[in-house]
């Protein structure tokens, strides 16, 4: 008896469904859609025109409160100053417009009805969800890092023109950049997440705002003692510290923040993908 070894290639006609051709699949859809250069371009404008103007302003507050009889010194106005993390500051605003991106990255379709052919074409679905993470998450790290590149040089530029400013080869600076790139990548994976696991734009965007935005008000309502153990575990406080490179007694290191931001992220991609294998579409 001799045995016969059938490969699987797909239906006649098709070609056989690999990850490296979902994943270039999703590159299509991603850089065809106007949304996702529309709301780069504001992630961008936000990160890197702020960052400059917020260096800008911080470094003319500062002379202008050293002037005077009584006004304190420059070293007393610098004293705790974190130079980096002001050039980095348009990122948090920057976060709103890559949150929503890949809010619309699955919702667009579930909207349009397109996750049919999706699914119908990967009918495994779970390359679906990893090849959008890789192609989106990609693309997010290298525009945040570049990002946060000029950030950091223009605001750097103004802040040195008041002998406030420092180099890429300070202590930090350099993590904090690419540091810069992580946090949009982890709040627009937080953002795909929430749409894999809700499914609707609306909802999705409420959720991930939710977590990012409101949680660390109402952390404020607990007792002092327990805001400063719990504040530091949200999202956004803990993804703060990737960029930041003065840390307080109740602010996580730059490692351990950056790995529970990640872990939201990834918990919420966990609920979405066990969304996506259990419920049709």
């Amino acid at each position: 008896m001799t045995t016969a070894t059938i490969e699987r290639v797909g239906r006649p006609g098709h070609e056989a469904v690999t990850m490296s051709r979902v994943i270039h699949s999703e590159w299509i859809k991603f850089k065809s859609l106007r949304s996702t250069w529309i709301s780069i371009a504001a992630a961008l404008f936000a990160a890197v025109v702020l960052g400059i103007l917020f260096s800008a302003l911080r470094a003319s507050h500062i002379d202008q409160g050293s002037v005077g009889p009584k006004a304190p010194t420059h070293a007393q106005l610098i004293q705790g100053l974190d130079p980096t993390l002001i050039s980095l500051r348009g990122l948090f605003l920057a976060q709103l417009a890559v949150g929503v991106l890949g809010v619309l990255m699955i919702t667009g379709e579930y909207s349009t009805g397109m996750i049919r052919a999706s699914l119908t074409s990967v009918p495994r679905r779970a390359p679906v969800l990893l090849a959008k993470v890789a192609v989106f998450g990609g693309v997010i790290f290298v525009i945040g890092t570049i990002a946060s590149l000029v950030a950091f040089l223009g605001g750097q530029a103004a802040l040195h023109s008041h002998d406030l400013g420092v180099s890429l080869s300070s202590p930090g600076a350099a993590r904090a950049v690419i540091g810069g790139g992580l946090f949009l990548m982890l709040v627009g994976l937080l953002g795909l997440g929430c749409g894999f696991a809700i499914r609707s734009t609306g909802g999705a965007i409420a959720t991930l705002f939710g977590l990012i935005l409101v949680l660390p008000l109402l952390a404020q309502a607990l007792p002092t003692s327990w805001n400063d153990n719990v504040n530091q575990y949200l999202p956004l406080p803990a993804g703060i510290s990737l960029v930041t490179t003065v840390h307080q007694s109740n602010t996580l290191g730059a490692l351990a923040g950056g790995l529970v931001f990640a872990a939201y992220a990834v918990a919420a991609l966990a609920i979405g993908m066990a969304v996506l294998l259990r419920r049709d579409a």
